[in-house]
């Protein structure tokens, strides 16, 4: 899902934030969180895309999180564009065994520096 200007205010109580920085290549972050609900992970570019499109990919330890994936097509991205995808499934996590990993860029795309917000609700 791709918001340049998305509505309503970035309002959280509970979040952490990490930065890709790789602009050549793909990178994964691993994130332990506590017994949560991943309510929302926003994205935002710190530089412009070259030729490719970027992308950020949630998973819960292996398990793709539907709706975990954020997409920002390199036409007309720049610095400060802002991307949120909201996950429907596999979005519970025990705060145990269970992490967070994000996925940016691949083989075929590129990585722009960016700003990843994870909002989560305690359980």
């Amino acid at each position: 899902m791709l918001t340049k200007n998305p509505s309503g205010s970035l309002t959280v109580s509970r979040c952490v934030v990490v930065r890709f920085i790789d602009v050549t290549n793909y990178e994964v972050l691993y994130l332990a969180l506590p017994r949560c609900r991943v309510t929302k992970i926003w994205a935002v570019l710190g530089a412009a895309f070259g030729s490719n499109t970027g992308e950020i990919v949630a998973y819960k330890n292996a398990q793709a999180i539907t709706g975990g994936r954020i997409s920002i097509n390199s036409a007309g991205s720049a610095a400060g564009d802002i991307g949120f995808c909201q996950p429907s499934a596999y979005n519970e996590f025990n705060g145990v065994n269970d992490y967070l990993k994000l996925i940016s860029g691949g083989e075929a795309f590129e990585t722009a520096p960016t700003l990843v917000t994870v909002e989560y609700e305690l359980i």
